[in-house]
């Protein structure tokens, strides 16, 4: 420490250290500064987080007043400045870093000092004056990390998670609004990357919105685990140090303060050991960014080339792709989501392990749940929103080269089957391929259907599924007219 820098000192039951004066922090924070250099992170990074610990602390002080164990003075000091790190204040003095040892131990003494120091200034007294108010004794009554630190994370997910079910509207919208622009827009559809049938390119952009707003279902369902609590739990579960009534005032101030529908775990044993919650909803994480991801992939897929791939959609260009090919543009939008995919798979089995490692009557490692959720859920939101902004909003079809694949695709043929049979409609797209002529034609020239009835159920509306087909018959061609795959020409 700078030997010219004001201090004061603090004593814990290590021994005393110096803490810079202007420190609203004080020396459990600063014995976890010098333990945990870690990630470089201070928990600071996760602002919900932040605003999450000081509502518990906040409804702490109502319920603790209410039931008598705590002075209406110190509480209402309690309560005045928590409120201010809830309204963004004094984030920067929470300076831990995410990952921690003592299960979540370190965050929960930072959440204290900060709050008891910004008290005590309103109070009119020093930081560091614990003979008025104690971090511990006062901010921290009935309380212990072992049910502070998991219900502070959980309602700070739930914040979190607005702000990410925004951004999965926004873009669920974006691709619905281009399904809606590409609605007649005629292209072959894919199987396997093999040419398949016909559909709108509309179509394809309706599905992933819909794939995205199932997931926004999904989450939601998977968000309500995060409602169950364990306010009143203290240390594993049996309430010691905590009043009767204090669990049932906590939780009701607790779903006043922070407008989330939070409820007390029947079994708060139970409760306190299990961390189940968070690898569920890390897992619903996972799969809006897998889903995602694949999303993706089929923007790169469709807008490759632009000359020898698919070509049929242009991507936005957003920069220069090359710095030794001029002219190159790649698709970095897609690429960066799908790189916060990958990076959301691994935090999901971060998370997976860190559940099952748990013993006995705490899980220790909540702090690196914590942040792989956390990052996640930033990353994601980012993710959404540039994949929103910087590409889909912007995306173009090729409306020339889809047309001209779908007139030379053999994929058409499917939709005669019901009226030619199978056998030579198979043999007919194998003529087609061989020699570059047309379905229609071929069709017509074999005597199975006449133009007419060929060209009435290949129309664009038939062959998308927009308008259903009618009178499908079975096929009862005569024999005679049936194309044998033998009877396709060798070249």
């Amino acid at each position: 420490m700078d030997a010219t820098m004001r201090t004061r000192t603090e004593t814990d039951s290590l021994g005393s250290m110096e803490i810079p004066a202007d420190a609203y922090w004080g020396i459990h924070t600063a014995r976890a500064q010098e333990n945990f250099p870690i990630a470089k992170r201070p928990i600071s990074v996760y602002p919900d987080l932040v605003t999450a610990l000081a509502m518990v602390k906040q409804a702490s002080a109502r319920a603790n007043a209410e039931i008598g164990v705590l002075s209406q003075e110190k509480a209402d000091l309690i309560d005045a400045a928590a409120q201010r790190v809830i309204d963004g204040e004094f984030h920067d003095q929470f300076t831990v870093g995410v990952i921690q040892g003592g299960a979540g131990t370190s965050t929960n003494m930072n959440a204290n000092e900060v709050i008891t120091n910004i008290a005590l200034e309103l109070a009119g007294h020093e930081k560091g004056d614990y003979a008025f108010l104690s971090p511990l004794d006062h901010t921290n009554r009935s309380q212990s990390t072992n049910d502070v630190y998991p219900t502070a994370v959980k309602i700070g997910l739930s914040l979190t998670l607005r702000s990410l079910l925004v951004e999965l509207d926004l873009l669920r919208k974006s691709f619905l609004s281009k399904s809606g622009e590409f609605h007649d827009i005629l292209k072959v559809g894919r199987t396997q990357l093999q040419d398949a049938v016909p559909m709108t390119l509309g179509q394809e952009f309706h599905g992933f919105a819909t794939t995205l707003g199932e997931d926004y279902t999904r989450l939601q369902e998977n968000a309500h685990l995060l409602t169950e609590v364990n306010m009143g739990a203290t240390a594993i579960g049996t309430g010691i140090t905590a009043h009767p009534g204090y669990a049932e005032a906590v939780v009701r101030h607790l779903r006043e303060i922070s407008g989330i529908p939070v409820t007390t775990a029947t079994d708060l044993v139970e409760s306190t050991s299990d961390t189940g919650a968070f690898m569920s909803f890390s897992s619903s994480l996972k799969r809006n960014a897998i889903k995602l991801s694949k999303i993706c992939n089929d923007l790169r897929l469709l807008s490759s080339g632009p000359q020898a791939g698919l070509g049929e959609i242009n991507l936005p260009a957003r920069q220069a792709g090359s710095s030794i090919m001029p002219g190159k543009v790649n698709p970095v939008i897609p690429e960066v989501v799908n790189q916060v995919a990958f990076s959301v798979v691994g935090a999901d089995m971060t998370v997976t392990m860190a559940v099952e490692a748990g013993q006995l009557q705490l899980n220790a490692f909540e702090p690196v749940m914590a942040h792989s959720i956390f990052q996640s859920i930033t990353w994601m939101r980012q993710a959404m929103w540039t994949l929103r902004v910087n590409c889909v909003d912007g995306i173009t079809a090729n409306t020339e080269r889809l047309g001209a694949m779908v007139g030379s695709s053999v994929g058409v043929v499917t939709a005669l089957t019901p009226f030619i049979g199978y056998a030579s409609a198979a043999a007919l797209a194998k003529t087609a391929l061989m020699t570059g002529h047309n379905i229609a034609d071929l069709v017509v020239e074999a005597g199975l259907m006449s133009r007419e009835e060929v060209m009435k159920q290949i129309s664009p509306a038939r062959l998308t599924g927009l308008e259903a087909a009618t009178g499908l018959i079975q096929v009862i061609q005569p024999a005679e007219n049936v194309v044998s795959l033998d009877d396709t020409p060798t070249a």
